[in-house]
């Protein structure tokens, strides 16, 4: 049986419960152009001049590092993130973080290790879980993982309006449970902010 590795869990257990797309939205309208130095790490083989080397992204987006060097991550690399010169994280930005990159990530349907490493955040591939195993990872994430592509086996009916339905009353289970935990906090779906308080 698959357990949630036991650094990630902690790390959720202490920003618990995860943000929500509201929250990341707005703590991006307050930091605005938020970038952090970013380095690709064989697992167990850190050290400082990996700020320094070509597989450091100083000064970037984590979505667009996260995107664009995905295969990294997919040859087993750790991803480690700092705060910009610093060489540590500044642990405001980790709930952050950890909310972003796991919204990034959904639709490749990996399961992630994030844990925190000599004050930084490191991010990796949980190679032990395959795609139900990861239904306790995303579990923490749900409001972000809504969207989420089940396989046809997981129990949503291959006629596309069933479906369709299927996912609307998932959707709505889901709405109705963050409200209660969250309130104000949630925004339902993935929707946009700048939709939701749009004036007709």
């Amino acid at each position: 049986m698959y357990v949630l590795n036991q650094f990630t869990k902690k790390i959720i257990n202490d920003f618990s419960p995860m943000w929500t797309n509201k929250q990341v939205w707005e703590f991006e309208e307050i930091n605005e152009n938020l970038t952090f130095d970013m380095a690709y790490v064989e697992p167990g083989k850190y050290d400082e001049n990996v700020w320094k080397s070509k597989s450091s992204h100083p000064d970037s987006d984590v979505r667009d590092v996260a995107v664009r060097t995905f295969d990294n991550l997919l040859d087993g690399e750790e991803l480690w993130i700092a705060n910009c010169n610093q060489k540590k994280i500044d642990e405001k930005y980790v709930p952050y973080l950890m909310a972003t990159i796991v919204d990034t990530m959904i639709e490749e349907e990996v399961c992630l290790n994030i844990k925190r490493n000599n004050g930084c955040l490191s991010i990796s591939i949980d190679r032990d879980a395959d795609v139900i195993d990861c239904k306790e990872f995303f579990e923490e994430f749900y409001h972000l993982a809504t969207g989420f592509n089940y396989d046809t086996d997981t129990g949503i009916p291959d006629d596309e309006t069933e479906a369709e339905i299927y996912l609307t009353r998932l959707q709505e289970e889901f709405d109705e449970k963050m409200k209660e935990r969250l309130g104000d906090k949630y925004l339902p779906g993935n929707n946009d902010p700048d939709t939701i308080n749009a004036k007709d």
